[in-house]
């Protein structure tokens, strides 16, 4: 016994295998022997309270310290009985929970050698951990959440499944340490475990990226998001809440030995090398053609504010030359009325009223007035333009009729 056989002790994973050690040694030597354990621990199992003391010849507590009222009862309860403590802390020789014993084969105390614990002589037989993530609600889905219901039908469930629990959360908070403060601990974690049981979306991604199976509980009647991502991944083991939040139990243990299983794991892999397709693969298509009409209207103003509608023109020599007035009949000395763009070959061809130089208005815009020009804004300087294609009249943006902004698209 230990202190895991008292109904108001604390029980450790040292104690109970403490425990095991001893009982293991006393089987060894042809001794037979019973374990008391609280029926917090095992509620089929001998309680303290049960074992007659007229049915032993022996008590041996082990481990932990040799203090307290319930340690000290037990002197006059197994009185007839020799009694050995084992592997225990002895914090006080004069108590009379440590006197009591006729034997101690103390782990450490005052002006005692330490020993080794007795917990390191049992190693236990292997078992899965599992990740849970749970999750209490989501409003967004209104009358059909059963969160709550479904929490409460889940962790039902998984009390009596031997593998190892670990909790987990996938939000992030660093001022708690119970929570993870960066994506990268928390699949770290992930991707330690042999299973992960999730109420959440990011649950079951997560997993399966990392080559975790997941068994998935959508808490949403009729299903919703997290369905909805396991038909993407391809992934079977889904359980949906039913509509009183109830989950079927045999599905849940079906799943799961499925996912611990060897077809499970490759399928965890197999999914990890082919995630689907998301919408991220289509925000660039998406999100640039935006942009560029949001900068072709913000070209025209800009022309428009340098090259406002009215009987102006010039003859624009793109390869660096510079605003040259032209005079006609009706025509004020320097503001000719129709524009000409000569190419880098010489030729010269009419323009339409209004042209866009993209790259020569970025360079030319802010300026001064075109001297004698009535019509502010035009640079003294001319449009000028580095661009080797833009020389050779190849640029499109160099000169392009803007009936409206939505046709324009700059070089």
């Amino acid at each position: 016994m230990g202190w895991a056989s008292f109904t108001d002790g604390e029980a450790t994973a040292g104690d109970l295998l403490a425990m095991a050690a001893v009982r293991q040694e006393l089987e060894r030597a042809g001794l037979p022997c019973d374990t008391a354990l609280s029926p917090v621990l095992d509620p089929a199992g001998l309680r303290l309270e049960e074992a007659d003391p007229a049915a032993y010849s022996h008590l041996v507590f082990a481990c932990g310290p040799l203090h307290g009222p319930q340690v000290a009862r037990l002197h006059r309860r197994y009185r007839h009985c020799r009694r050995i403590a084992v592997g225990v802390s002895v914090t006080d020789p004069a108590d009379p929970a440590a006197r009591g014993f006729d034997e101690i084969l103390p782990r450490d105390g005052d002006g005692i050698a330490p020993a080794g614990d007795l917990a390191v002589h049992v190693r236990p037989r292997p078992v899965p951990v599992a990740g849970v993530i749970l999750v209490g609600g989501q409003a967004e889905y209104g009358r059909r959440g059963r969160h709550r219901e479904a929490a409460g039908a889940l962790t039902g469930w998984l009390r009596d499944w031997e593998g190892a629990l670990v909790p987990l959360d996938t939000r992030m908070d660093h001022r708690d340490w119970r929570l993870c403060g960066d994506p990268a601990q928390l699949e770290a974690v992930i991707r330690r475990l042999d299973l992960v049981v999730t109420m959440r979306l990011h649950g079951l991604v997560l997993a399966l990226r990392n080559g975790v199976p997941a068994l998935a509980i959508d808490p949403v009647a009729g299903g919703a998001k997290v369905t909805a991502q396991a038909q993407a991944w391809a992934w079977p083991a889904v359980v949906p809440a039913g509509q009183d939040g109830t989950i079927d139990h045999s599905q849940l243990r079906y799943w799961r030995d499925w996912c611990l299983s060897p077809a499970g794991t490759a399928a965890a892999a197999s999914a990890a090398q082919s995630p689907p397709a998301s919408p991220l693969s289509g925000l660039r298509r998406a999100a640039a053609p935006a942009a560029r009409r949001r900068k072709g209207k913000r070209r025209v103003k800009e022309l428009r504010r340098a090259c406002p509608a009215g009987p102006v023109s010039a003859r624009v020599r793109l390869g660096g030359g510079r605003v040259q007035p032209d005079a006609g009949p009706g025509r004020a000395p320097g503001v000719p009325d129709a524009p000409a763009i000569r190419s880098g070959r010489g030729r010269s061809a009419p323009a339409p009223r209004r042209a866009v130089a993209s790259c020569a208005v970025r360079r030319a815009l802010p300026g001064s007035p075109l001297p004698g020009s009535a019509r502010p804004g035009l640079p003294a300087g001319g449009l000028r333009g580095s661009c080797r294609r833009r020389a050779r009249g190849r640029c499109a943006g160099a000169a392009a009729a803007i009936p409206s902004a939505r046709s324009h698209r700059p070089g």
